[in-house]
C-alpha cells in the first residue's frame, strides 16, 4: 500500500538524517511530516471514497451512520486533520529514535521542545493554539462572533468552537496519556477487571418498548429540548478514518483495537452474538485535539488526549446559524438584502418555509424506500441546518424548521419597524434576539424541570453578573455523560397527531428507528404541524430503575437493513472510556456527595437493593461504575428528572455558562432595558404560534396537560413586542 511504503520510506529517511548532537535536523522531520500526511491523506480519502460508495448503493451500516453524522466539517476538519499530522509525524519521529538507540526509550524526551514546534508549525498545530486578536473585528459589544471568538477580550479563544473541552477532573486513560480504560480487556481498573459495554446495558438497561411509562408531568418536548440545547453546546467530531493508522485495518471489518477503532465486543450469551458472523460493533474513537495525547506541546505544556468541542460554549443558537464562518454565511440568503436565512425551493410545508436541502454527495437521508418497502417512491435529500444533526429524527428536525422560520418571521418584522436598516443589520438583530429567547426558556422554563427547584433556587436563580475570569467552555464530562441523562426520555414512537391532539389518521405516530433521517416525512407527510403537536401533546418517557431505555435505542438505533444496529447505552459507556473520564465515585467526591465504596453503601445511594447487587455483580467496585451509568440509575432530586449528581454537574456546566457570557442578554448594555423586558416574556407557545398553523397548544409546552384545561388558544397568547426594536433616525 501506498501510505505503508511513505512511512517505511521516512523512517529510513530519519534513521539516516538523525543528528546525534542536535536530536533531529530539519530535513528529518520535514521528511516525517510529508510522510505522516501521505499516510493521513490517504486514510481520509479511503475512508470518504467507501463511505459514498456505501450511500450511493443503499448499503450503508448504522456505524456508518453514526459515523458520517460525528465527521468533522469545514474547520472542524482542518483542525482535525492536523492533530492527525501531528500525531503521526511524532509516531514515526519516536520510532525512528528507539531504532536508533536499539532499544526500548521513552523517545518523546529526545524531541526538543524546539523540534516539537516545528513539527506543530509544518502540520498545522500552531494555528490551532494562536490566540486570535480582537482589534480589527466589529461590533464586539453588540453582537457575536459566529464562532464567539472574542466574547471573552481578555482570553479571546476561551468558549470558542474548535477548543478543547474542559475537564473538571484528571483525565484517567490506560496508559495515563491517551488509550482509553478497557483498550486492553485483560488490564484491571481499580484491581478489577471492567465489564464489557454492551453485557452493562443487556443486565441494566434494557426495556421492551410495551413496558416504557410516560412521564406523568413533562411532555415529550422537554426530551427533544434537551438534544436541541445539547446541539447548540456539544458536538465532539470522530475520526475521519475508518482504518488504522498504524496497520490498515478496516475498523468496520475488524474486531482489533488499533487507533481510531475501539470496537463494542458482544458478549457470547448476547443474542447478537455471531449473528452475521459479527462478535462486536463497529466504534470510532472522538478526534484528538492538537498536539495532545503525548503527540507534543498543547497550549505550551505535554498533555493527555483531549477531544474538540466543535461548537461554542455559549446558548446562541449555534444550531441555526452555524458555529464557523463559513457554514454560517452559506445558510443566509444573500441574494437578497432582508437578512434572510435560506428556504427550500422545491417545497413547501403548507406554504410555510422548509429548510433547505443539502448538495452533499452521500445522501444519508434516502431511506423512504427501505422504511416503506416501495422503490417508486420520490427520496428527498438531507435538510441543512446550522448543526449537522439537524436530520437525525423528525422531532429535531421540526424544531430546527421552526426556528428558522422564526428568525425570518423576526428579520421581515424588524425590516418594517426600521426600513432603513440593511440585511447585515436585520440578521445581526434577529439572531441576537433568537439568542435572547434560548438563554430565557433555558433557565426560566427547561431546567427547573431537571435539575429541580432546590438546585435552581441555590444556583441558577438570580443573575450574578458577568466574571471574565469564569471559563464557560463546555466540560468533559457534561458533554459525555451528564447531559446524555435524556435518552432515557425518549419514547419509542415519534408521536403525530391531528388538530384534536389525537392519533393522526392519515400519518401515523412511526416508531422512532422508522424516524430517523426521514425529512421525507416532514416533506411528504403532513409537515411540521402533526410533529409539533406530538411533542406538546404527548408524554416523555419516564426514566425508571427497572425500565431505563427503551429496545429502539438499545436494538434498533439508525437500523434501516439488517445489519446489527447500534446500542445507544453501550455506545455512551464506551464514549466514556474513550475520553478518560473518571468513574462515578470521584465525580460524586467532585461534587460534594458521599462516595459509596461498597454494597451498603451504594444501595443506600441508589436506594435500590437489587440494582446496587446487579451493578456490582458486573463492576464489582463502585469506582469503576461508568459515569453516564451511575448518573442515569440514582432516583431523582425532588421535582427534577435527574439525581444529585447529574443535577450537580448541569448545574455547575450552566452557572458557568451563563457567568462567563460577556453578551448573556441580562449583562448590562447588551439589550435595552425595554428589551429586556420584552425578553423577559418570550413564550415557546408564541413561537409555535407565530410559525405553523397550529391554533391551540399548552401555554407552558413543557409540562404536561390533557387537551382541554391548559390549552390555549393561539390568538389569546400575547406577541412578542418587538417595539423596543425600533430605532429613531435623529
Amino acid at each position: 500500500m501506498k501510505w505503508f511504503l511513505c512511512l517505511i520510506a521516512a523512517c529510513l529517511y530519519l534513521c539516516l538524517h538523525v543528528d546525534a548532537e542536535s536530536r533531529l535536523s530539519r530535513s528529518a522531520i520535514e521528511s516525517a511530516v510529508k510522510a505522516a500526511k501521505a499516510t493521513v491523506d490517504s486514510a481520509y480519502e479511503y475512508s470518504r471514497r467507501v463511505s459514498v460508495e456505501r450511500v450511493k448503493r443503499d448499503a450503508a451500516k448504522p456505524s456508518d451512520v453514526l459515523r458520517l453524522l460525528k465527521q468533522p466539517v469545514g474547520s472542524t476538519r482542518d483542525a482535525v486533520r492536523a492533530a492527525d499530522y501531528m500525531d503521526n509525524a511524532v509516531k514515526l519521529i519516536k520510532r525512528s529514535l528507539q531504532r536508533r538507540e536499539k532499544r526500548s526509550i521513552n523517545a518523546t524526551d529526545l524531541i526538543t521542545d524546539e523540534d516539537l514546534q516545528v513539527i506543530a508549525d509544518l502540520t498545522g498545530c500552531s494555528s490551532r493554539h494562536r490566540v486570535p486578536s480582537c482589534k480589527t473585528t466589529a461590533n464586539l459589544n453588540r453582537f457575536r462572533t459566529v464562532s464567539s471568538v472574542c466574547n471573552n477580550r481578555g482570553n479571546t479563544r476561551r468558549g470558542s468552537s474548535n477548543t478543547p473541552f474542559a475537564r473538571w477532573l484528571p483525565a484517567e486513560y490506560q496508559d495515563k496519556i491517551s488509550l482509553p480504560k478497557g483498550w486492553d480487556p485483560k488490564r484491571k481498573v481499580n484491581r478489577q477487571f471492567l465489564p464489557l459495554v454492551r453485557a452493562v446495558s443487556n443486565r441494566i438497561l434494557s426495556t421492551a418498548n410495551a413496558d416504557v411509562e410516560s412521564d406523568p408531568l413533562y411532555t415529550h418536548l422537554v426530551t427533544i429540548f434537551g438534544q436541541w440545547t445539547d446541539h447548540d453546546l456539544t458536538f465532539t467530531p470522530h475520526s475521519p478514518v475508518i482504518r488504522s493508522f498504524n496497520s490498515g485495518i478496516d475498523c468496520e471489518r475488524s474486531c482489533e483495537r488499533t487507533e481510531p477503532c475501539f470496537p463494542i465486543e458482544i458478549p457470547e450469551q448476547d443474542p447478537r452474538f455471531g449473528r452475521n458472523s459479527e462478535e462486536c460493533i463497529p466504534f470510532f474513537r472522538s478526534a484528538a485535539a492538537c498536539g495532545s495525547g503525548g503527540s507534543g506541546l498543547f497550549f505550551g505544556q505535554q498533555t493527555v488526549r483531549e477531544q474538540i468541542n466543535s461548537l461554542t460554549a455559549f446558548i446562541d443558537v449555534g444550531q441555526v446559524y452555524g458555529a464557523d464562518n463559513s457554514k454560517a454565511r452559506f445558510l443566509r440568503n444573500l441574494t437578497t438584502d432582508e437578512g434572510l436565512l435560506r428556504v427550500n425551493t422545491q417545497y413547501t410545508d403548507n406554504g410555510r418555509e422548509l429548510l433547505p436541502f443539502s448538495n452533499m454527495e452521500t445522501n444519508m437521508c434516502a431511506t423512504r424506500a427501505r422504511i416503506t418497502n416501495d422503490n417508486n417512491v420520490e427520496e428527498v435529500p438531507c435538510f441543512v441546518a446550522g448543526d449537522e444533526r439537524s436530520n437525525e429524527n423528525i422531532g429535531l428536525t421540526s424544531v430546527h424548521t421552526l426556528l428558522m422560520r422564526e428568525h425570518n418571521r423576526l428579520a421581515r418584522a424588524l425590516a418594517e419597524l426600521n426600513p432603513h436598516w440593511d440585511g447585515e443589520r436585520l440578521y445581526q438583530e434577529a439572531r441576537k434576539i433568537m439568542g435572547g429567547y434560548f438563554q430565557v426558556l433555558t433557565f426560566r422554563d427547561y431546567l427547573l424541570h431537571i435539575v429541580g427547584p432546590d438546585v435552581m433556587s441555590r444556583d441558577l436563580s438570580t443573575y450574578p453578573g458577568y466574571d471574565e475570569d469564569v471559563d464557560p467552555s463546555i466540560s468533559n464530562v457534561f458533554a459525555t455523560a451528564a447531559y446524555r441523562f435524556a435518552h432515557l426520555m425518549i419514547q419509542p414512537f415519534m408521536f403525530r397527531l391531528n388538530e384534536q391532539y389525537q392519533e393522526h389518521s392519515d400519518y401515523p405516530s412511526p416508531l422512532l428507528h422508522k424516524a430517523f433521517f426521514t425529512p421525507w416525512r416532514i416533506t411528504f407527510e403532513g409537515g411540521l404541524d402533526p410533529i409539533l403537536r406530538g411533542l406538546v401533546g404527548r408524554q416523555a418517557k419516564q426514566n425508571t430503575q427497572d425500565q431505563m431505555m427503551p429496545d429502539e435505542l438499545r436494538e434498533r438505533l439508525f437500523k434501516f437493513s439488517g445489519d446489527l444496529a447500534l446500542d445507544l447505552a453501550a455506545l455512551n459507556m464506551q464514549r466514556g472510556r474513550d475520553h478518560g473520564l473518571p468513574g462515578y465515585t470521584k465525580w460524586r467526591k467532585f461534587c460534594g456527595l458521599c462516595k459509596p465504596r461498597n454494597r451498603k453503601q451504594l444501595e443506600k445511594v441508589l436506594k435500590n437493593k437489587n440494582l446496587a447487587k446487579s451493578l456490582l455483580d458486573l463492576y464489582r467496585t463502585p469506582e469503576n461504575i461508568d459515569v453516564w451509568l451511575g448518573g442515569v440509575a440514582e432516583p431523582f432530586v425532588d421535582g427534577g428528572r435527574v439525581g444529585p449528581l447529574f443535577a450537580c454537574l448541569i448545574a455547575t456546566q450552566f452557572q458557568r455558562i451563563r457567568q462567563g457570557d460577556r453578551l448573556w442578554w441580562e449583562n448590562e448594555g447588551v439589550f435595552t432595558e425595554d428589551q429586556r423586558e420584552s425578553l423577559r416574556e418570550t413564550s415557546l407557545a408564541r413561537i409555535i404560534c407565530d410559525n405553523t398553523g397550529i391554533t391551540e397548544v399548552p401555554e407552558r409546552p413543557f409540562q404536561y396537560r390533557p387537551r382541554g384545561s391548559g390549552y390555549t388558544q393561539c390568538k389569546d397568547i400575547p406577541a412578542f413586542d418587538l417595539s423596543p426594536w425600533t430605532e429613531n433616525i435623529v
